[in-house]
């Protein structure tokens, strides 16, 4: 399996010098018969997002990082993979301390690693975080807390609101993509 704080080690100083924040570094699909997916989501500051050209940019940085510490012997990912690099979308993960106080008064889903009062799921506004404690007003049981290291999984819900609240993407390039027919 990768070592994902290794590979992220590796991959954020090439979105800090893109002027890109990370977002979240991910292994996915290493179940039986799919090939390993590295997922790397990253965002232009000013922007919230990453366009088609800066997707390319970044994901041509990550591959050359990679390969030149292959060539030095240190294999971060076994066998093939592919490098999937995205802006975090819309109704984005939530994976860092200044999400939770970013997207402050926007619904959100969020998955606990271990249960707090026999439940492990929440959805509701998220109010926000203080000194690592995030908060969120559920739709059943009003305001809950519960420590930001207990978080398995946390995302924005997409609304009315928040996609007026959010800028709207720039599709600029994305006539450009061209897809291989299968043959």
């Amino acid at each position: 399996m990768a070592d994902i704080a290794r590979i992220t080690e590796v991959v954020e100083p090439e979105a800090k010098a893109l002027g890109f924040e990370l977002v979240r570094v991910k292994m996915l699909g290493s179940e039986a018969g799919d090939e390993p997916a590295l997922q790397i989501m990253a965002e232009d500051p000013a922007t919230g997002q990453l366009l088609i050209e800066q997707c390319a940019e970044l994901s041509r940085r990550v591959s050359d990082a990679i390969d030149a510490l292959e060539e030095q012997g240190e294999v971060l990912i076994e066998g093939a993979y592919r490098l999937e690099v995205s802006s975090p979308g819309i109704d984005r993960p939530l994976t860092r301390p200044k999400d939770y106080a970013d997207w402050a008064g926007h619904e959100a889903k969020v998955s606990l690693a271990e249960k707090l009062d026999g439940r492990r799921d929440f959805r509701g506004d998220l109010v926000g975080i203080e000194d690592g404690v995030v908060t969120i007003d559920d739709r059943k049981l009003g305001p809950v807390s519960f420590p930001l290291a207990n978080i398995h999984s946390a995302k924005l819900v997409l609304t009315d609101r928040l996609i007026a609240a959010t800028m709207p993407l720039d599709t600029g390039g994305a006539d450009e993509i061209l897809e291989e027919e299968e043959g």
